[in-house]
């Protein structure tokens, strides 16, 4: 190790231990369930939105057997509104695997955390370094960023070479004997002081050698070679109800939030109004034969999701008679919440509970 690697690694434990005041409730926990929680929960997702969600999670099942045994239904709801839904239904996967195959026990080398269902190498390293102290460096968004700045860095780090590079660059980097300590620090100095956007340079100890300090390259760094294609979607939402019932159903094809459920779906190429709605396939498939009221029609939502941008409508339509619609179910009012839905239409829900409800 070099003297810049030295001087790198001696001023972050440094900044670690004396000035890094970032509270979490995992932070220093080493119970391995409780720190694999709080990363799955935070992958996608800030601090601040998945702090309450993390001690809801450990109040509700404060050991991994608990949460293996729990009810698929009820472990979603719980989740519900935090998004990427295949994280929580990965996280029911593992637990069951730990209490199936490992005793109800949490594995304890990297290699046995990684071959859980939902862990990368980032979530294992973070595991077996926080639990256990094993050498295994943590590569998410905040390392590659100091890293890329401090060494001046412009490898892209969405390409195989530059995976393998910062790869190498953190596990050299990382004091085989404090791990924790170091990962720590180093994941905390990236979210408070080498941040992605107004970095406190003029405070940062790492400041004397950074490269792009001194070469002006802070906006620069680090390097993205890939842009993300958002495609646009369109979802009209039928709000049946008959008496106290509403039509749902479970979302069970591999799209977005796989699992949970939603009033009656027509999807169309583009945002359009009730009168055009009635003349789509899928809606005259659905309703076409049974007469109904409009009882109301809501402005579009928008949901932006990493590639995805969903707009959404509620039209709500009233029945005389209770029919039998494909793939729907009729679920009393006062029921509905005992089903996950997307953040889309619990918003919607939350909005419009009087008159809904």
């Amino acid at each position: 190790m070099g003297s810049g690697e030295i001087f790198f690694t001696e001023k972050l434990l440094e900044w670690n231990k004396e000035q890094n005041n970032r509270n979490m409730p995992w932070k220093g926990e080493k119970d391995p369930y409780r720190i694999w929680l709080s990363e799955i929960i935070l992958q996608q997702t800030r601090v601040e939105q998945g702090w309450p969600y993390y001690e809801r999670f450990i109040s509700h099942y404060p050991t991994v057997q608990q949460l293996a045994a729990a009810p698929e239904e009820e472990v979603f709801r719980l989740w519900q509104g935090l998004g990427y839904y295949a994280r929580c239904k990965n996280m029911l996967a593992a637990a069951r695997d730990i209490t199936e195959n490992h005793g109800g026990k949490f594995p304890s080398t990297y290699e046995q955390i990684k071959s859980l269902k939902g862990i990368g190498p980032y979530t294992a390293a973070a595991i077996a370094s926080f639990a256990f102290n094993l050498p295994h460096a943590v590569l998410d968004g905040n390392v590659y960023r100091v890293l890329a700045r401090f060494f001046g860095i412009d490898t892209p780090i969405d390409s195989h070479a530059g995976k393998k590079q910062f790869a190498g660059l953190a596990q050299s980097l990382l004091p085989t004997d404090n791990a924790a300590s170091y990962n720590q620090s180093i994941m905390d100095f990236g979210a408070v002081v080498c941040k992605p956007q107004q970095p406190a340079c003029d405070d940062c100890p790492l400041q004397k050698k950074c490269v792009a300090c001194h070469q002006q390259l802070i906006s620069l760094l680090p390097v993205k070679t890939k842009k993300i294609q958002v495609k646009k979607r369109y979802f009209n939402y039928i709000i049946l109800q008959h008496n106290d019932n509403i039509y749902i159903r479970k979302r069970t094809a591999n799209d977005i939030w796989q699992n949970l459920h939603e009033f009656i779906l027509v999807e169309t190429d583009s945002a359009t109004d009730i009168t055009a709605l009635q003349s789509h396939a899928m809606f005259k498939q659905l309703l076409g034969n049974i007469p109904f009221s409009i009882e109301k029609v809501s402005a579009v939502s928008k949901q932006q999701l990493t590639h995805q941008t969903i707009f959404s409508q509620f039209i709500t339509l009233r029945v005389a008679d209770l029919p039998t619609l494909n793939g729907y179910i009729p679920v009393q009012q006062q029921q509905l919440n005992n089903y996950a839905f997307p953040k889309t239409i619990t918003t919607y829900l939350e909005r419009n509970s009087l008159q809904l409800f």
